[in-house]
């Protein structure tokens, strides 16, 4: 429900503020005063675009603001998915700077003009040139079907199977261009894992290769120096060994002498055991080190092979072959399996295709019951809106499954006798299809969500009785949903919980746009004048008053 709408420096609008009854609101005015220029912010508001052209001031910014009670809406699952804080009281602020640039905030969060426009398609349905469009569309008319038939819950069923279905579709297109270029590659790919596979990888196996390389290339040299290196250790009378035995025997005689050396003697010890160590393991690589060149043939020629591999792959270590060996295995696996996996796609395809099916025929028979109830009940409310050889056919025809279900409809419509129904775009008048498109609101206004409903003068063109039964539709809507109504019949505004009367101002340099709340002696002669004119009669002003009895 709109609790409140602020609008400044907006076209011929200055300042405007007003806060709509939660029933029944009225507005009237003068041709040209504002009243459509109102409509025009309420649509920036709701995600309209805009351009600089509607300020009225060019060197002030137009901002406009839309307070509005949500709290039995059910958006906080929308606020969620948005990532937009959930307040029972909306604020929604539109403004528009000197230079063009729009801004938009939902509770002070700036947002997307798209999430504005479908927040505002929760809050507010505007009866506009847009609906009138709109309402012949086949798509809006199945969600007309589907509310007064209220198969919500068929509906809900079935866009989720054909989702699936889509997914299902999707998996199976991807697969099948995936086995083309399988099939394509796959004596390639075998080849490739073949070329891998027969070098039998292991991990870490280059690093080893390469240093074994590494001795075998220079086991010569190496067995020399580690020769030389062990005779400086262990020759008789000048070996490292012998010294250090000498060094020993000389340490434990300061020891004896002088405690104080006993640091010095174990820092000695240490060495020792060190050199002796490092001499023992000198030893042993000697012993080790072999001259074995068909050894080193071997290793070189693998380590070509590995190199080759990795030039070619386009890779710098045996890992990232070892890598690529698995993916070419998974790849082979795939074609030698392609017939398997696809059979069972396809079974999941038709499984979902036949499940779309069933439901789509359901949702159909559920559609096709309500036809002559919907026909038969916007027939009624036309007659009493003065239509009465009006006639509604809904046109049906059984397509493909798409994201709407399985059928094609089409409003068909005759407003005079005699006249075989036509599509609406052919058969009816802008007055016409004022009256069937209220009619429709008016049917499904406890079926369909529709917090906020404006209607700009939806009465053009009827009078009389027929306003009188329009009027009389309009409270009983107002009784569950919010309706503010844009009028020019004094029996329509005189109808209304509260009356606002729009106004030029021509009192400063620019003539600007106002509105005004009328109390009950304001509303009496502002119906008065309605019926009169400028100067209205005092048998005028007894029939405005006459109206607001009723």
């Amino acid at each position: 429900m709109l609790k409140s709408l602020c609008i400044s420096n907006y076209a011929l609008i200055d300042q405007l503020h007003m806060q709509p009854s939660p029933g029944l609101s009225m507005i009237t005015g003068e041709t040209g005063a504002g009243k459509s220029i109102m409509l025009g912010a309420v649509g920036l508001l709701l995600g309209n675009r805009a351009d600089t052209k509607v300020l009225l001031h060019e060197d002030k910014k137009c901002v406009i603001e839309g307070v509005f009670e949500v709290a039995s809406y059910g958006l906080e699952e929308f606020f969620d998915r948005k990532e937009l804080d959930f307040e029972p009281t909306c604020i929604i602020r539109r403004e528009i700077s000197s230079t063009g640039k729009s801004r938009s905030f939902v509770n002070d969060t700036p947002v997307l003009l798209d999430v504005l426009k479908t927040l505002g398609s929760f809050l507010m349905d505007v009866h506009s040139q847009h609906d009138t469009l709109q309402l012949g569309e086949g798509s809006y008319q199945l969600s007309l079907i589907d509310a007064f038939s209220q198969a919500q819950e068929e509906v809900e069923h079935y866009k989720a199977a054909y989702k699936a279905f889509q997914k299902a579709q999707k998996a199976f297109n991807e697969l099948n261009k995936k086995a083309v270029e399988l099939q394509k590659e796959a004596d390639f790919n075998q080849f490739q894992l073949e070329e891998l596979s027969t070098l039998g990888l292991k991990e870490n196996e280059q690093a080893e290769l390469e240093s074994t390389q590494e001795i075998l290339e220079n086991a010569e040299e190496i067995k020399l120096k580690i020769n030389e290196m062990l005779n400086l250790f262990q020759d008789e009378q000048f070996g490292i060994l012998q010294g250090m035995s000498q060094i020993q025997h000389g340490m434990q005689s300061l020891e004896r002498l002088a405690h104080v050396f006993s640091t010095l003697k174990e820092r000695f010890q240490a060495v020792n055991i060190e050199l002796k160590d490092i001499e023992e393991t000198l030893g042993d690589e000697e012993t080790r080190v072999e001259v074995d060149f068909e050894r080193l043939d071997e290793i070189r020629d693998r380590l070509s092979r590995i190199y080759q591999l990795q030039k070619k792959h386009g890779v710098a270590s045996i890992e990232e072959l070892m890598e690529l060996e698995r993916e070419l295995a998974d790849k082979v696996f795939q074609v030698q399996n392609l017939d398997e996996t696809l059979a069972t796609a396809k079974l999941e395809l038709e499984k979902s295709r036949m499940q779309v099916a069933d439901l789509g025929k359901a949702l159909r028979i559920k559609r096709l019951e309500s036809f002559q109830g919907f026909q038969s009940s916007l027939e009624e409310l036309l007659a009493g809106l003065g239509m009465e050889n009006s006639k509604v056919v809904m046109e049906h025809k059984p397509i493909e499954p798409s994201a709407n279900g399985m059928d094609e409809i089409e409003l068909l419509f005759s407003a005079n006798k005699g006249s075989s129904p036509q599509p609406l775009k052919k058969v009816a008048s802008g007055g016409e299809f004022s009256r069937l498109l209220f009619a429709i609101k008016y049917l499904m206004a406890d079926k369909m969500a529709m917090p906020t409903l404006i209607f700009d003068e939806i009465d053009t063109g009827i009078s009389g009785e027929v306003a009188l039964k329009m009027v009389g539709m309009m409270k009983d809507i107002s009784l569950k949903h919010q309706v503010i109504c844009i009028t020019h019949l004094p029996q329509v505004a005189g109808q209304g919980d509260l009356h606002y009367f729009v106004y030029k101002d021509n009192s400063t340099e620019k003539t600007v746009s106002k509105i005004k709340l009328l109390d009950q002696d304001e509303r009496v002669l502002e119906l008065a004048k309605m019926i009169a004119g400028a100067s209205p009669s005092a048998s005028a002003i007894e029939s405005a008053k006459e109206l607001l009895r009723r």
